[in-house]
């Protein structure tokens, strides 16, 4: 995993086809079990709303920014709880999808950035961009589980 004060950049390979992969990554029925716990809402649209829950957490909002069936997929997400304000840099980070097969795989890469340009403290900015690092390495273990239907485990 690389990462610097403004971006987190990690890959996972998942067994399982592109297609599935895509599902999985996109679909709020999934993304609801393997990225949050407590359920997800995506309105899988340039513009489209939609929200990520944790039972420990709470819920964050956000907006989806690309949709480019099956490789790319991109949201903007609201760096503080519950929020429902308008997803812009200041206030959210912006998340990227880009799945790719690889042998009988599917290669998916994360890049989160916009942390530097948080409305935040310096130690607020610092403390966000290493919860979401050590967060992506959890939940790209979870989704490469949930693909191969084992349990992902909390």
């Amino acid at each position: 995993m690389a990462s610097d004060s403004d971006r987190i950049e990690t890959s996972v390979l998942i067994a399982a086809p592109l297609q599935r992969v895509w599902d999985l990554v996109t679909s709020a029925e999934h993304v609801g079990r393997w990225f949050g716990d407590a359920g997800a809402e995506i309105d899988l649209r340039p513009g489209g709303a939609m929200s990520l829950s944790w039972r420990e957490h709470g819920t964050y909002h956000g907006r989806v920014e690309a949709v480019d069936p099956p490789h790319r997929f991109a949201w903007r997400w609201l760096s503080k709880i519950g929020s429902q304000a308008d997803p812009v840099p200041g206030n959210s980070t912006l998340t990227e999808f880009t799945l790719s097969a690889e042998g009988d795989g599917t290669r998916v890469a994360v890049v989160e950035s916009g942390f530097d340009a948080l409305d935040a403290l310096p130690t607020e900015r610092t403390a966000a961009l290493r919860s979401h690092t050590e967060g992506w390495d959890s939940e790209l273990d979870e989704l490469a589980a949930y693909a191969a239907g084992a349990p992902a485990g909390r």
